[in-house]
């Protein structure tokens, strides 16, 4: 928790939080938190610190998003959950703790990643796009849809999305609570992309312009483009998922054909390194 804590500060100062704000959120004292900024903080093996670091990114980006202190203690359960189910925290925890089986961690921490829990996480994520008030001008004509799927998806029914999608309510963003088999098309790229890059468990899909294309640019991501002026959203999923063969890639623009509106798609891990995209890409807008 220290290590976990100093990341945190580090990354929220290097956001231009004051050491005061950043004590307040953390609940620690500024003495603490001047301690953590100038290093003075245990260090941890490099394998266990990246685990660590990965977490602490999450954390800082729902905290620069406004998450309340009861979504960042839901979130950060779930994290401290998800650490010691993983090989590596478990294993640097029997060290720590003198332990020698294996299986000791996995019975404590049972977490295997479940239904209830990826509807929570997208839950999340969405409530803290509905907040960002700059999202409304990168809606599509035809919404935007948020997904987030289980590990090894095999049909529609095991990807998470908003129900009729996003969308705005008297000049506000608004959407209905996720659901598992609200959407067919976003999904059936998480179904197809988990063949090939099971890694990419979600994506967002947001209009595309030049404008939107050069910001693309500017941000550094890596993008690559999808052209066909006559193809149905089967061919169209098809085309995104050989995109990934060739690479990994942080964005597929859609350029458009017959009946198909022009859309980005953001993709990542998870619902939190898609908003993290998002909140790259708007500074570049």
């Amino acid at each position: 928790m220290p290590a976990l804590r100093a990341r945190i500060a580090s990354i929220l100062y290097g956001e231009g939080f004051t050491q005061a704000k950043i004590a307040e959120i953390l609940d620690i004292t500024q003495a603490m938190v001047s301690k953590y900024l100038s290093g003075k903080s245990k260090k941890l093996p490099p394998n266990v610190q990246k685990l660590v670091d990965k977490i602490a990114e999450e954390i800082a980006n729902l905290i620069l998003y406004g998450a309340g202190k009861e979504e960042l203690i839901k979130f950060n359960t779930q994290k401290f959950m998800e650490f010691f189910e993983s090989d590596i925290g478990c294993k640097a925890y029997l060290q720590y703790a003198g332990l020698e089986d294996d299986s000791f961690c996995r019975e404590l921490f049972n977490v295997t990643p479940s239904r209830s829990g990826v509807l929570e996480m997208l839950n999340l994520a969405l409530g803290q796009l509905l907040n960002d008030d700059k999202f409304i001008d990168l809606l599509p004509e035809i919404r935007s849809n948020f997904v987030y799927s289980i590990p090894n998806p095999k049909d529609y029914r095991d990807v998470a999305a908003v129900p009729g999608r996003i969308t705005i309510v008297k000049g506000k963003l608004f959407a209905l609570p996720p659901e598992f088999g609200a959407s067919t098309h976003t999904a059936t790229i998480l179904i197809e992309l988990a063949k090939i890059s099971p890694q990419i468990r979600s994506v967002l899909n947001i209009k595309f312009d030049n404008r939107i294309r050069h910001a693309l640019e500017r941000a550094g991501f890596k993008v690559t483009e999808i052209i066909g002026e006559k193809r149905d959203e089967e061919q169209t999923v098809k085309m995104i998922a050989e995109k990934f063969r060739e690479n990994k890639w942080d964005a597929v623009i859609d350029r458009g054909a017959f009946g198909i509106e022009p859309v980005v798609y953001i993709f990542g891990k998870n619902p939190m390194e898609v908003l993290k995209k998002l909140k790259k890409l708007e500074k570049f807008l």
